[in-house]
């Protein structure tokens, strides 16, 4: 199997349904590719009903053309990540990865325009979050989440508004930035730098006022995106976490009992906002995004220097500044049901708290003259007591 076949095997799989977001190859199954968060088979000719572990390895083997870093990333640690362009129709953000012995692959499709907060229907907090001078804006949330794209838009927009240097730490590089406003510069992990610790510390010294490191993936990383938002950077980045609460307390995790409290008072002055993001099936197919925001404000702080307590949780603190522009994943996905983007079961299965928001599902029927329960009408059981 050689590149010429490759390209012609990834087009047919793009061209085989509409919002294709992933190809997945894996022994034992057809070529698939993921469209609205659904696996769907790829019928070729000739046909690949079960892929055997030859086919899928070759496959690899391809896509990594000889590098000899990513091989040795391979054979020493079961996976690894590049990219690869499909010329004139696409590009990928490539894993290879080892199971059971044999080689599957995952290639995510890049865009190739990067979409606008207002193209995206982002909430208005993202354009204030392109206004921050310095600190640490985190957006998290599950792979696939689309963290990256939301941070793009970001990025477009300081790019349209700031003549500012940025740099960003990838891996690999997916969106490509124009020169408009802003000069980008975009460095790529295993190509450009070693580590997202050792290429932020780099970007240190190459005189940014933005930097964008593609995940904060263990405790180096955080200490010096704490120092660079400390001396006057504005640092956004990536985390795996589900909620506000559990980002700050991921980050607080990486560090030893002793720098806790110093992690904390510098956490403290230098956190801006976190975002975090789910996908929802969307009414009538696709997909949409709900938020969950936190900002900072005196009682936020409180929280991070002390820790949460009993009426101050980080989630009871979002919800009492809502009108701050800060919002729970509960209160948003409420807003998609009332804008009728999502299913009440929906609603209720993504939902961090399902009591809160089959309460806010209930006042929206009310509201509608709905039914808020099936059951039927109620009587007093006037014989109940007396002897029959």
């Amino acid at each position: 199997m050689r590149k010429p076949e490759i390209d012609y095997i990834l087009t047919k799989m793009l061209d085989a349904h509409k919002n294709v977001s992933d190809l997945n190859i894996t022994v034992g199954r057809p070529f698939q590719i993921e469209s609205s968060g659904q696996l769907t088979p790829v019928g070729l000719d000739p046909p690949f009903d079960n892929l055997t572990p030859y086919q899928t390895e070759i496959f690899a083997l391809n896509l990594i053309n000889r590098d000899q870093r990513l091989t040795e990333n391979l054979l020493n640690t079961g996976s690894c990540d590049s990219s690869y362009e499909l010329p004139g129709k696409a590009r990928f953000r490539v894993n290879i990865f080892a199971q059971q012995g044999n080689y599957s692959v995952v290639l995510r499709k890049l865009e190739t325009t990067i979409p606008t907060c207002k193209e995206m229907n982002l909430p208005e907090v993202f354009l204030k979050i392109a206004e921050e001078k310095n600190g640490i804006v985190l957006v998290t949330g599950a792979t696939g989440s689309g963290k990256s794209t939301s941070l793009a838009a970001i990025l477009n927009e300081i790019n349209a508004q700031k003549a500012v240097h940025i740099i960003t730490l990838e891996d690999p590089v997916e969106f490509r930035h124009n020169h408009k406003k802003a000069t980008f510069n975009q460095r790529e992990m295993g190509t450009d730098f070693d580590t997202f610790a050792s290429g932020l510390r780099a970007a240190l010294r190459q005189a940014p006022k933005v930097i964008l490191v593609g995940e904060m993936r263990d405790r180096e990383t955080v200490e010096i995106g704490l120092s660079a938002a400390e001396t006057g950077h504005l640092v956004m980045s990536t985390l795996h976490t589900v909620d506000a609460g559990q980002t700050v307390n991921r980050i607080l995790g990486m560090f030893s009992t002793e720098e806790e409290n110093q992690i904390r008072i510098r956490l403290t002055d230098t956190l801006r906002w976190i975002v975090c993001q789910r996908l929802l099936p969307r009414e009538g197919g696709g997909r949409v995004a709900a938020f969950e925001i936190m900002g900072t404000n005196l009682r936020v702080k409180d929280a991070i220097l002390n820790g949460e307590s009993e009426g101050k949780t980080f989630y009871e603190i979002i919800q009492a500044n809502r009108p701050f522009g800060m919002i729970t994943f509960d209160d948003y996905i409420v807003e998609l049901y009332k804008q009728g983007l999502v299913s009440e079961d929906t609603a209720k299965a993504y939902a961090s708290n399902k009591g809160i928001v089959g309460r806010g599902i209930d006042s929206v029927k009310s509201t509608r003259g709905q039914a808020t329960t099936d059951i039927g009408k109620l009587e007093v059981d006037k014989d109940y007591g007396r002897r029959r």
